[in-house]
């Protein structure tokens, strides 16, 4: 069995004159968490509509566990669960009235899988109640229950932490990678919160005017831009020797900031101690996601 469980192949999106998507590749393996990153107009939300089948691309391809949504659609739908935006939730009901609703559109969802996913997203206690009654946080896992109740294999969150208090952010990333984790899900997430992407998610894709930028885990995005931060004394006479050595610098107050070179560090070190400059300081800074983001999209606001 294949541990990719969502594939999509030279991703377009024509609307007009205009191509909002252009040839956008990406791969989801079982068990992991994906953060899906781009500014406003990126072509992220476009992006998300085509994935769970509620826009067609223009071009290429996009698989569910191995199946065409173009060709097999049902099929393909049938191994996914997503909340696009906000959950659909009728809060004149019960959290568990809900979830026998949407269990009667599936085929084989009884009431013993509402149970299980009941359980699963912590709700039992509260399930009986009126969905008015509930907080933002319980809405969006009764949401998420309403997602779980095919069994998917491959999940799509667009902004599950919206509006949520920093306890009940904390509560849904340690959800998510529970899913991931423990139940074998892919769980895509698309955030405008990039420390929570940093701290969620195994693999990131930043997309940037309908192209993906950059892909990879969040530690080897982050490693290829990590600096480090020398203090010297004289400074001026320690710029030119870190100008020799390492090429181009960056000062950020009193202290000079250069590229980590693993290989190269101990060297600078050495150099700058035989030129006669005094280090007080040289310290390695690994970059944030969203110094990252704003270094690849120029610094455009994230949707």
């Amino acid at each position: 069995m294949s541990d990719i469980t969502l594939s999509v192949q030279g991703l377009r999106k024509v609307i007009g004159k205009r191509e909002i998507i252009q040839g956008l590749d990406l791969e989801l393996k079982r068990g992991e968490v994906f953060g899906f990153l781009g500014p406003n107009g990126a072509g992220k939300t476009t992006t998300i509509r085509m994935l769970v089948g509620l826009i067609k691309p223009t071009a290429g391809f996009i698989r569910i566990c191995g199946y065409d949504i173009d060709k097999q659609f049902p099929e393909a739908m049938k191994n996914l669960g997503c909340i696009v935006e906000n959950p659909e939730l009728y809060s004149y009901l019960s959290g568990w009235s809900n979830l026998q609703y949407f269990a009667r559109m599936m085929d084989g969802i009884d009431e013993t899988r509402i149970s299980e996913v009941v359980q699963l997203v912590g709700l039992g206690a509260r399930i009986h109640d009126k969905v008015k009654t509930y907080s933002l946080g319980m809405r969006q896992r009764l949401g998420i229950a309403q997602a779980l109740l095919g069994r998917p294999k491959v999940l799509i969150l667009d902004e599950p932490t919206n509006g949520l208090d920093p306890s009940g952010i904390r509560e849904m990333r340690e959800f998510i990678r529970y899913l991931a984790e423990k139940e074998g899900l892919s769980v895509l997430v698309s955030s405008h919160l990039l420390s929570e992407i940093q701290m969620m998610c195994d693999r990131v894709a930043i997309i940037s005017k309908g192209r993906v930028v950059q892909v990879g885990t969040v530690h080897s995005l982050l490693a290829r831009q990590e600096r480090v931060i020398w203090r010297l004394a004289p400074i001026s006479k320690g710029i030119r020797v870190l100008q020799g050595l390492a090429g181009s610098i960056q000062m950020e107050g009193d202290a000079v900031i250069t590229p980590y070179i693993e290989q190269e560090v101990g060297r600078w070190n050495q150099a700058l101690v035989e030129a006669g400059v005094t280090v007080t300081e040289m310290s390695r800074k690994l970059p944030s996601l969203e110094d990252l983001f704003i270094e690849l999209t120029g610094g455009q606001s994230i949707d």
